[in-house]
C-alpha cells in the first residue's frame, strides 16, 4: 500500500504542514527538507498524483526573491510563523504577476557574490527576513539596483521600505491584559506582571520589551519591581530553564508577558509540574498566536499576529515599488491584537 502523506510526516518527524509544502512544491521548508521528503516518498511509493501543484500563470511579470537571512536560530523554516508568511508572499506575488523563488542566506556567506548570482538569474526584486539581521548586515542589500522590502524588522538609522509587526503595540496590549485581570492572593491588589524575557536578542524581542515596560509605567507601577527571567527562546529551551529557577527556590511572579509562544508554553509547562495552578497561580501571555496555543494546556492567551497578511502586503509593496519610476521609502506596520483564553 502507498504511503500517505501524514504516514511521511510521522516516520520524517516533521508536521504535517510541512509534509504538504514539500510534496506540493511550495515555499515554507528548506531544501534540504523538501528533499528529505520526496526522497522517503518515491522509496515508500507515495502517489505523486495527489499532489495539488498550483498552476503557473500564464503572463509572468519575472520573478521575485524572497530571502531568509539566518544567523542565530531564531527562524525555523518549519514552524507555522513561517510557513503562513510563506503562503501569504507566494499568494501576493502570484497575484501581481511575479513569479516566487526561496533562497537562504547565512551568516558567513559571501552576501555580495550570492545577491549578485541572484540577480544574473533576473530577480526584478527581494522581499528579505530581516528578522536576525543587524544594520550593518544589511549593508549589502542597501546598495542593490533593484528594489528591497524588509519584512519583521526595521533599522532606524537606513532608508528602506519596511513591513514589519507592531511589537510594542501588542505587547502593550497583552501587559495592561494581565494587570487588568490578576490579583495578588495576599493583598487582592492588582499584581505586577512579570517578563519571560528570550535569551536571544532581536529586535522584534526588544521592541515587545518597550511594549511591556510601556504599560508597566502607564498603570502607575515601577518597571524595576517587575520580574524578569531570561529562557531559551524554545519550548524545551524555556521548560528546562524555568525548570532549574524552580528548582532553585525562585518564586515566580503571579503573572508573566513571555516574548514569544515558544516560550510561554515552556513556562507554563514548568509551573504546573511544580504545583502551581494556572491561571490561579500563575497567568501567562505569550505573542504570535502559533498553533500550539490551543493545544497546552490550559489553552494560552497570546497576540496574535496576521503572519498571511503581512507576507500579502511585503509582496503587494515590492510589486508597486518595481512598476513605480519614482519611489519614496515607507513603513507599514501590521496591527496585532489580543486573542483571550484560558491562560489569564
Amino acid at each position: 500500500m502507498a504511503v500517505t502523506a501524514k504516514e511521511l510526516a510521522k516516520t520524517l518527524g516533521l508536521s504535517e504542514a510541512a509534509v504538504s509544502m514539500a510534496l506540493n512544491g511550495k515555499p515554507g521548508v528548506s531544501t534540504a527538507t523538501r528533499k528529505k521528503v520526496i526522497d522517503a516518498a518515491k522509496a515508500n511509493g507515495y502517489d505523486f498524483t495527489r499532489r495539488n501543484v498550483p498552476a503557473e500563470p500564464a503572463v509572468s511579470n519575472g520573478t521575485i526573491y524572497f530571502i531568509i537571512y539566518k544567523k542565530n536560530g531564531a527562524i525555523v523554516a518549519d514552524t507555522p510563523f513561517f510557513s503562513q508568511l510563506s503562503e501569504g508572499i507566494e499568494s501576493g506575488c502570484k497575484a501581481a504577476g511575479y513569479h516566487m523563488n526561496i533562497s537562504y542566506l547565512y551568516e558567513g556567506d559571501s552576501i555580495d557574490f550570492e545577491l549578485s548570482e541572484i540577480i544574473r538569474f533576473g530577480c526584478k526584486g527581494i522581499l528579505l527576513l530581516g528578522t536576525e539581521m543587524t544594520e550593518a548586515e544589511f549593508s549589502p542589500f542597501a546598495s542593490l539596483r533593484i528594489p528591497v522590502v524588509v519584512l519583521d524588522t526595521c533599522f532606524e538609522n537606513l532608508s528602506a521600505d519596511y513591513v514589519q509587526i507592531d511589537n510594542v503595540q501588542g505587547s502593550y496590549l497583552a501587559t495592561c491584559h494581565l494587570i487588568r485581570h490578576c490579583r495578588n492572593p495576599h493583598t487582592g491588589q492588582t499584581a505586577q506582571p512579570g517578563y519571560l524575557k528570550s535569551s536571544c536578542t532581536i529586535q522584534n524581542f526588544l521592541e515587545r520589551a518597550d511594549g511591556f515596560y510601556k504599560a508597566i509605567r502607564r498603570n502607575g507601577m515601577s518597571t524595576s519591581k517587575s520580574l524578569v527571567h531570561v529562557l531559551s527562546p524554545s519550548v524545551e529551551g524555556a521548560y528546562a530553564d524555568m525548570k532549574e529557577l524552580l528548582s532553585q527556590g525562585e518564586q515566580p511572579a503571579r503573572c508573566y508577558f513571555a516574548d514569544n509562544d515558544l516560550i510561554a508554553a515552556g513556562a507554563l509547562r514548568a509551573f504546573l509540574e511544580a504545583g502551581f495552578r494556572v491561571p490561579e497561580d500563575v497567568a501567562v501571555v505569550g505573542f504570535d498566536d502559533m498553533p500550539l496555543c490551543v493545544y497546552v494546556e490550559p489553552a494560552l492567551t497570546t497576540v496574535h499576529v496576521p503572519k498571511q497578511y503581512m507576507g500579502r502586503m511585503a509582496a503587494r509593496r515590492l510589486a508597486e515599488i518595481i512598476s513605480s519610476e519614482t519611489n519614496e521609502p515607507v513603513k507599514i506596520q501590521i496591527e496585532t491584537s489580543l486573542v483571550i483564553r484560558k491562560s489569564v
